[in-house]
């Protein structure tokens, strides 16, 4: 077993809300000239929304905000 496939599964066995944590701490410590790959429908997607945006059709959502629903609905979710 590598030792990504070790940190993979040890990772696996964490509660959702600490899998969660981890990905914002490890997306958080990826340097912003190394930006992930994304496929052709993303990069569509993404061409879609700005354009979106910039037309003044569509307003967006602020990250802050974003991310405290997704957690607050976790940590109410793993409340039940």
């Amino acid at each position: 077993m590598t030792e990504f496939q070790a940190i993979l599964q040890a990772a696996t066995q964490l509660s959702v809300e600490d899998r969660l944590r981890l990905i914002d701490e490890l997306t958080a410590t990826v340097p912003e000239d190394q930006p992930p790959a994304l496929s052709s429908a993303w990069l569509q997607e993404i061409q879609r929304r700005s354009a979106e945006v910039i037309a003044g059709t569509e307003v967006g959502t602020p990250w802050e905000e974003v991310r405290e629903r997704v957690f607050g609905t976790l940590r109410t979710s793993s409340a039940n």
